[in-house]
Formats: structure tokens, sequence, C-alpha cells
């Protein structure tokens, strides 16, 4: 009888486990994490007393074309904002690639000076991902007033850093043999681009982009809250008139946009494979 081999990672993962959990507990109680607060009589009983009110759906043909209205509000806001962060992430994103530096290869005046934009655009790029979207959406509600126009802004100016840091990361992480080639042989960093590391590097772009759509339909619904427009406005409306069928129409509607989203989401990154 064969005796099973012992796991030579076994004690290594074993310590790790314990390290990690030396690390989670004083996380958890500084949060004042009390799972045990959840099934306590009291509790349970206002919990209960808050979902019986989302039943039944609100479904009067008035409201859901408010709902429909509202829907097709956040899909705008969502696609309109990514569709701005690209703009903003594209530029941006290749003057933060080392890769298409043509004073990398060779010694030359530029150095300093492209080095020197390539830290600024850093900054810059952490100054719009570094602030939530929630933020923007008060800052621009604040300007703008209510409506769309401030979800579309903040969504835009903070994935616009999201998609230029990954956008950057994805060409820097690319073959570079291409690009060295086409900018030793004279060309300019928008062939150097197009030619030398696209290729390799379209695929996984496209489908961080659609992803972040996905995402930004997410956060369009939050932001709605604050005024932002779409059907975290409509949802804050119903929660303020404790209308919990009107909310729970709105809960049910927001689950099938977001499967909507994740089903295009992923028959679009089939498609790219």
């Amino acid at each position: 009888m064969t005796a099973h081999p012992r796991d030579p990672q076994a004690l290594r993962r074993a310590s790790g486990l314990v390290v990690a959990l030396l690390l989670l507990w004083p996380l958890l109680r500084l949060s004042q994490f009390s799972p045990s607060a959840l099934f306590e009589a009291g509790n349970l009983k206002v919990m209960g007393r808050f979902l019986r009110n989302f039943l039944p759906p609100e479904v009067s043909a008035e409201f859901l074309g408010y709902v429909v209205k509202a829907t097709l509000e956040t899909l705008a806001i969502a696609t309109a904002g990514i569709a701005l962060a690209f703009v903003i992430a594209t530029p941006l994103a290749v003057a933060m690639t080392n890769s298409l530096s043509i004073s990398r290869i060779g010694p030359g005046p530029a150095r300093k000076p492209r080095m020197a934009l390539r830290v600024g655009v850093r900054a810059l790029v952490l100054l719009l991902r570094g602030v939530p979207e929630l933020v923007w959406a008060l800052l621009f509600v604040r300007a703008l007033g209510l409506g769309p126009a401030a979800g579309v802004l903040a969504l835009a100016i903070t994935y616009g850093g999201m998609l230029t840091k990954v956008y950057a990361e994805i060409l820097e992480s690319s073959d570079r043999r291409a690009v060295d080639a086409l900018l030793a042989g004279g060309s300019g960093r928008l062939v150097a681009l197009l030619y030398g590391l696209l290729p390799n590097a379209a695929q996984e772009l496209v489908s961080y982009t659609v992803y972040r759509w996905e995402c930004a339909i997410r956060a369009s619904v939050v932001m709605g809250f604050v005024g932002a427009g779409g059907l975290g406005q409509l949802m804050d409306q119903a929660m303020k008139l404790l209308n919990g069928g009107e909310a729970a129409t709105i809960l049910l509607v927001f689950l099938l946009l977001v499967l909507l989203a994740d089903a295009i989401s992923a028959r679009l990154r089939k498609l790219l494979a």
C-alpha cells in the first residue's frame, strides 16, 4: 500500500492562511463587522417589515413608461460617458506609453522633455481616476443642475483616467520588437502604434473597454441618487416617498439591464477571441 505524497507547499499555505487571518481580524474589529446583529429578533422584524413594502411591484402603464424612459437615459449616460472617456484616454495613453518613446531607442535632446511629459500625464491621470465618479457627479450637478449631463461628464473624467492607465499598461506589456524596428527605421509614433502595438493589443483593449461600459451602467444608476438622471434618480424618488412597489420594479429592471450588459459583453469578448 503506497502512502500519499506530502504536499511540499502545505506548510507555506497554512502559514499564509494564519497570517491572513491575523491581519483580517483587527480590520474586521475596526470596521465593527458583526454578522450576528443581523439575526437578532428586533433586527429581523425590522428587515422583514421593510421587505414586505416591496411587494407587489408597481406595474401600472404610467409608471412603466417612466421606467422605460429612465432605462434608456441610463444606457445613454453610460454609453456617452464611455465614448468621451475613450476620447480622453486614447491620447493620454499614447503619451504615457514608454514603448512609443522615440528618445528611448537612442540619445537625443528630447529625452528629458519627453520624460517630464510622461510624469505630468501620469499625475493628471492619477487625479482623474483618484476622485470617484460620485464626487464629480455632485460637482457637475451643482454646476449644470439636475440631469444626465452631470453623469456623462462624471463618467467621462473618472473612466477616462481608468482607461488611460489600463490602456498604457496593456500597450507596455505588448511585444516591443516591431515597435523598436519601426521607430529605429524613422517611423513616427502613430505609425508605430498602429502597426507595432495595436495588432497584438487590440483584443485586450476592446475587451477592457466593453467591461468598463458594463461598469458604467452600474455607476450611472448610483449617480442618479445625487441627481444625475436615469434609474437612480427614479429610485431615489421612490425611496423618499416610501413607495416600495415602485422601488421593486426599478430594481427588477436594473437587474435585467445588468444581465443584458453582461450578455452583450460576453458576446463581444467571444467574437474577439
